[in-house]
């Protein structure tokens, strides 16, 4: 009997929270206790699986799950479920969750077989000479150097290690006296390795003899670890395997990770995992084979799903985007699996400019007020409502305000927050043949970026999306002896501020591509790094009507960055236009206060009617809109200061918002619009088809025959609560 992979998660509440399965709301009263079989499972007892696999009955070994495989499913997630639910219902699940995986893994195992025989691949005879499960899965998968097992090994070490890292990072904290705290939003995806990755070299890192770093290959040890600290993490590990009965009495010699019940039996699921995961793939490549089907030259599957007369999806929102309503809701669930393909036309009403209203994106740099600018705004509000000061006299007044603003980097939390994030270029560049180019302003202070491992390890960590990585912290960086950073930021006004986005935009593009100007007009007047008329203004209403405020005069900058790339191709990493959206979502991470704009997709959705925004930010936005991607304006408002950078944009026209090109080259190429849209397609309907098969499985080999549950014996967890 084996017990299940824990997936690491349960031993890593009891570390980190100090939870048992012997203590609190569940009590077991001894090993043999966790003994008890609650489940078995094998499908060659099925009439299904006879008349299928009949000579490959013996590649199937019973699995027999016992009571501590269920503690250890509530412990890694379903205790939250419980705390919903209830505990019957919660273990009730987890009983059904183990035996549903046991049923598809052994199906999976069949029919890989089966299949690898009849290529010629593997033997029958050879599989069942193994005697153990974990050598029949590693002949499966191809031998110990195949991806599989080699996947295999490597989710369970990185597992194990980050479980270990975890518990590491409180001893460091304790020894070196700091802690760090504060948080800002980071991009997704950091320290996100490619799937496609199998290191070479990785191993587990204990702090015991063949298990030391030395021995740990591509393993990336924490800041300040030592052999001590990572033995006490350990210790700890093995304690609360031994408290929750995981480890079984042959584990006599504990020192030696890899030959612990609890970690032997944890690779085999991970074995299982991949055997899974292989049979998916095999059973997928005849779904792909269609959706890839080419005819003339044109991916004709991927065609009709665009815009086939009855279930495109053109087609489809062609109908349901008849309405403004219905449009800016699907705006908000932009995303790379939610696609706008058709934009309903906005109405005749054209304004003095010549231009109608736009549908679009954009991005929010946010320069705030500061408490005590706040303080006197608020003041200056009062005034305002109590008709001491009419609206002209209060923009008037809030421009002085504005004009006194100065911001500062935002990114500390980065540095001294609960993860250091940072890294110093210059100490990375000092032993590197090919240096890291970086933004720094000319000011050699600036010597820090974020995200190594993303940014400079490409082949191992994916890139992060639309996120540059190459603009430095503005400021000096001084790195204390106990592991925290002491910053001295530069202050930017609303000029510098500007001066950076321009500078940073053409540094990424690699040319002059950004043009400014003072005021709400491209091409009036030039802006030469201040705008220092706007803050004479004192009317702000509309000439000849005293009632109507005249927001273009609250538009401190305009401007546009000169893009070349097509919408098709915005999504191109080399395009112009991406580098640009790039470019500025990192200054946003770097600079706004508005921290809602940073989880949002490529922006906030702007509607080319009213809004819910504030009305300077409102008229700046659908400007700028109107005026196309790559344009920006900076608006006043009671905030502070907005920069504003549009980002994508709907024709005021209506219609299809793409000409795509289903032709091989178009589909293959990645980032392009063709080939997010296969991408998402191909996703979506392999896992659909996988999910239909898991149902199948279930349906024909979960049966009364194949499967045996013994109720009594975990019938005092389902009674907790």
């Amino acid at each position: 009997m084996k017990s299940k992979k824990l997936i690491c998660m349960a031993v890593a509440a009891a570390l980190t929270l100090g939870v048992t399965l012997t203590s609190g709301c569940i009590a077991t009263n001894n090993e043999e206790d966790v003994k008890q079989v609650v489940a078995t499972v094998d499908i060659t007892k099925n009439e299904n699986f006879v008349k299928q696999y009949e000579d490959y009955a013996s590649a199937v070994t019973e699995e027999v799950f016992i009571k501590r495989d269920m503690l250890t499913s509530f412990m890694n997630g379903g205790y939250q479920y419980a705390q919903t639910y209830g505990y019957a219902t919660a273990f009730n699940a987890i009983k059904d969750s183990l035996v549903s995986n046991a049923v598809v893994t052994q199906y999976a195992t069949v029919a890989l077989l089966k299949d690898k025989v009849a290529k010629n691949e593997l033997s029958l005879e050879t599989f069942k000479s193994k005697t153990t499960e974990q050598e029949k899965y590693e002949y499966l998968l191809g031998g110990e150097q195949s991806d599989g097992v080699r996947k295999a090994k490597y989710e369970l070490y990185s597992t194990l290690n980050n479980l270990l890292d975890d518990a590491e990072r409180s001893e460091i904290d304790e020894e070196d006296g700091y802690s760090g705290s504060g948080t800002r939003t980071t991009p997704g995806g950091i320290d996100s390795l490619k799937e496609e990755h199998i290191p070479e070299n990785y191993g587990v890192y204990t702090g015991y003899r063949g298990y030391l770093l030395s021995d740990a290959g591509e393993y990336e040890p924490l800041d300040g670890t030592t052999r001590n600290t990572r033995r006490k993490a350990y210790a700890s590990f093995v304690s609360s395997l031994k408290s929750n009965y995981v480890l079984t009495s042959a584990d006599t010699e504990t020192t030696d990770v890899l030959q612990l019940s609890y970690v032997q039996d944890s690779y085999v699921s991970e074995l299982q995992q991949q055997v899974i995961s292989a049979f998916n793939d095999m059973y997928e490549e005849q779904q792909e084979a269609l959706i890839t089907k080419v005819e003339d030259g044109v991916y004709t599957y991927v065609k009709n799903a665009y815009d086939g007369e009855v279930d495109g999806l053109l087609t489809t929102q062609e109908k349901n985007y008849s309405s403004s309503t219905t449009f800016e809701t699907a705006m908000s669930s932009l995303s790379d699996t939610s696609f706008i393909l058709y934009s309903p036309a906005t109405l005749d009403t054209v304004e003095q400019d010549g231009t109608r209203g736009t549908f679009g994106y954009v991005y929010n740099i946010l320069l705030p007020f500061s408490t005590t600018q706040n303080q006197k705004l608020t003041a200056l509000q009062d005034f305002r409502n109590s008709d001491i000061i009419d609206e002209s006299g209060y923009f008037a007044a809030r421009n002085q305000l504005l004009k006194q603003i100065t911001t500062t980097d935002q990114r500390e939390a980065w540095f001294n927050g609960t993860t250091d994030y940072s890294f110093n270029v210059e100490e990375y560049n000092a032993d590197k043949t090919e240096k890291l180019s970086y933004y720094n302003g000319g000011n050699a202070d600036r010597k820090y970026l974020f995200f190594e491992n993303n940014l400079t390890k490409t082949d191992k960590y994916e890139p992060l999306e639309r996120y540059t990585g190459l603009y430095s912290y503005n400021g000096k960086v001084i790195k204390n002896t106990d592991g925290s950073y002491r910053l001295i930021p530069q202050k930017l006004t609303i000029d510098d501020m500007l001066s950076e986005f321009a500078a940073y935009i053409n540094y990424v593009l690699g040319a002059d591509s950004v043009q400014t100007y003072a005021g709400d007009k491209l091409g009036d007047t030039a802006y030469s790094g201040e705008n220092s008329a706007y803050y004479d203004e004192n009317s702000f209403t509309v000439a000849g009507d005293d009632t109507q405020i005249d927001y273009s005069k609250l538009v401190y900058a305009t401007g546009k960055v000169n893009l070349t790339a097509s919408r098709e191709d915005a999504f191109v990493t080399t395009s112009d236009r991406y580098k640009a959206m790039s470019a500025v979502n990192e200054l946003q991470y770097a600079y706004t206060t508005d921290t809602g704009v940073l989880s949002q997709y490529i922006g906030y959705s702007v509607s080319a009617y009213e809004t819910s925004y504030i009305k300077e930010f409102e008229y700046a936005a659908q400007q700028a809109l109107r005026m196309g991607v790559g344009s920006f304006k900076v608006c006043a408002g009671d905030y502070g200061w907005h920069l504003i950078y549009v980002t994508d944009t709907f024709s005021f026209e209506g219609g299809a918002v793409y000409s795509p090109v289903w032709s091989k080259e178009r589909v293959e190429a990645e980032g392009t619009f063709e080939n997010r849209f296969y991408t998402w397609l191909k996703d979506s309907t392999l896992t659909n088809e996988a999910s239909k098969k898991r149902a199948e499985i279930l349906k024909d080999f979960n049966t009364d025959e194949a499967v045996k549950v013994y109720e009594k014996a975990y019938k005092d967890l389902t009674e907790l609560g």
